[in-house]
């Protein structure tokens, strides 16, 4: 009984491949276990743990649901959480080595700072913009020679403004946007990203126009930079380690992992932060060490890692993807209930 519950439960890592990765969530797959799904159950036993929370990154333990509802909640946070992108940019004047299409191509890539749930999505491409569904920038410099200068070598002293960085787009309001945001709300996430180069006499003009999209469309929409999880890691030692056979063991995993305690003079190996480990199988190299540590993962246990593009917190992203996978639930409940 023991065996089967470790099977349902745990994927174990061996030398020369996985075990245990097939789906169990089955009814009738073990004997003696009930599978059937049961909103008791699952509220019982799901869970979500906040481990790390900053700024841009969050870190957070999601608990008792399967591998598709977790990959489903990361396909959510990559490509359907909307966020406010540059898509169409008017070129009037662009006098540098940067051909039309390419800056246009790096201008798109720019994250702004725009809370995408105050704007609609646009649904006529070619129709005006207005201020309820369009973001208006104005990119507008001119790169002249240091006339105070002589005999600097320096790019940053001969010259002003040969660099255009995302702290020279204005941001033009349109309607009323003047009333509804702030001074400042509206803005490039980090001001100092270089967008072009230019020389004397040399010029950029043009006049930038951001939609609301999501991530399915163009990755330019994606809000988050990363957005990743990986099962629980778990190290059980079978027997004692000791000795130098501790030390080379510690060696084996990520720093943390293993910790070496003085035990009546002697060195001795205990598993400290098993969550550190990375899925290394070094251990499995040696032969003193590899039939003395047995290597699983917690099948229900996910470790979510999201890393905003700064649009956004985190947590308002994570609080997005779940309003959108509960979209998608009703949606296909609705459809099942037509067919009824």
């Amino acid at each position: 009984m023991e065996r089967i519950k470790e099977i349902r439960t745990r994927v174990e890592l061996k030398e020369h491949g996985l075990e245990n990765v097939h789906s169990t969530d089955f009814p009738g797959s073990y004997d003696g276990y009930d599978d059937t799904w049961s909103q008791e159950k699952f509220e019982k036993n799901f869970k979500v743990e906040i481990g790390r929370l900053t700024a841009d990154e969050l870190e957070f333990d999601m608990i008792g649901i399967d591998a598709a509802i977790a990959n489903a909640f990361r396909r959510i946070l990559l490509a359907e959480v909307p966020t406010m992108a540059i898509e169409k940019v008017h070129i009037y004047n662009n006098t540098s080595i940067i051909q039309d299409e390419v800056l246009a191509h790096r201008l798109g890539l720019i994250p702004i700072k725009a809370d995408p749930r105050m704007f609609e999505y646009k649904q006529d491409a070619e129709a005006e913009p207005t201020d309820t569904d369009t973001i208006q920038f104005e990119l507008k410099v001119k790169c002249t020679r240091n006339t105070h200068v002589k005999d600097a070598t320096d790019p940053d002293d001969l010259y002003k403004n040969h660099k255009v960085m995302t702290s020279h787009m204005k941001w033009i309001p349109i309607g009323n946007q003047a009333q509804i945001f702030k001074e400042g709300e509206i803005r490039p996430v980090i001001d100092d990203i270089l967008i072009a180069k230019l020389r004397p006499g040399q010029e950029l003009d043009l006049k930038l126009f951001c939609v609301k999209g999501i991530g399915q469309d163009h990755a330019k929409f994606s809000p988050v930079a990363t957005a990743s999880y990986r099962l629980l890691p778990e190290i059980t030692l079978l027997k004692p380690v000791t000795g130098k056979l501790a030390h080379k063991l510690k060696n084996c995993f990520t720093p943390g992992v293993i910790e070496i305690d003085n035990v009546n003079g002697e060195s001795k190996a205990r598993v400290a932060h098993p969550r550190k480990d990375t899925c290394s199988r070094e251990v499995f190299r040696h032969d003193d060490l590899k039939d003395l540590v047995k290597l699983t993962r917690v099948r229900d246990h996910f470790i979510f890692s999201v890393e905003s593009t700064g649009i956004l917190p985190p947590e308002v992203l994570v609080s997005q993807a779940i309003q959108v996978l509960i979209a998608k639930v009703r949606e296909v409940k609705r459809e099942l209930d037509v067919y009824k």
